[in-house]
């Protein structure tokens, strides 16, 4: 019997002749998506987007995954009738699964900086819901606010670490159903490390305890 010899891409039948091995089924590769587009799709699924008022605010929030970020941005809402850009809802929903590549998250941010800036260029009071931990980061978002003439109000949320650790291993057994951020405790240790501190004056509110003072001075602050 012949020898059936092989090679990377090419096999040699008991004939002599030569073809081509089946090729290997590559993934699905990730969603393409341009900046325009990738904002009307977010843009769409915006709510309170006519909810014009007599000057734009950004609420921008800032901290680590469990200390209740997206928590606030609803108690807030309640007040008031807010757009919120949240960068877990903007990933998600362009790319589902999510890989967190650095080309992933630099599209993500571009897509939650450019909406920033039209909705404040219409009026418009927006939450900036993430985790701007990073200042060159937010630096860029207190830009936004100035050349729209936005008044930028800066919270930061934390938690004590048994608090938000519990908080991350309920997330990974029964998630609630406004909860879609994928961090657990690894992400939460690995984020904090990065984390630096604000460099403009903000508010720093401890959601373990009841928040409801803290949105009503959040709330002064906006009207002032």
């Amino acid at each position: 019997m012949r020898n059936v010899q092989y090679s990377q891409n090419i096999l040699k039948t008991r004939t002599g002749r030569v073809k081509e091995a089946p090729a290997a089924r590559k993934p699905h590769p990730p969603p393409k998506f341009d900046l325009e587009r990738a904002v009307a799709i977010i843009e769409g699924k915006l709510k309170n987007t006519s909810e014009t008022t007599a000057y734009p605010v950004l609420v921008m929030l800032s901290g680590l995954p469990g200390t209740g970020k997206s928590y606030l941005a609803r108690k807030l809402c309640e007040q008031e009738p807010f757009v919120v850009i949240e960068s877990d809802f903007v990933r998600k929903t362009l790319f589902n699964p999510p890989t967190y590549s650095a080309r992933e998250s630099a599209l993500v941010h571009k897509v939650c900086h450019t909406l920033i800036d039209r909705l404040l260029k219409r009026g418009l009071r927006v939450i900036f819901d993430a985790t701007n931990l990073v200042e060159f980061q937010r630096e860029y978002v207190y830009r936004l606010a100035d050349r729209n003439g936005a008044k930028l109000v800066i919270v930061q949320t934390v938690a004590p670490e048994e608090v938000v650790r519990e908080r991350l291993d309920k997330r990974t057994k029964a998630r609630d159903v406004h909860d879609i951020s994928d961090a657990d405790w690894s992400v939460y240790a690995r984020m904090k490390r990065r984390q630096q501190p604000i460099g403009r004056p903000h508010l720093v509110v401890d959601t373990s305890k009841d928040v409801d003072e803290a949105v009503r001075k959040i709330m002064r602050v906006i009207q002032k």
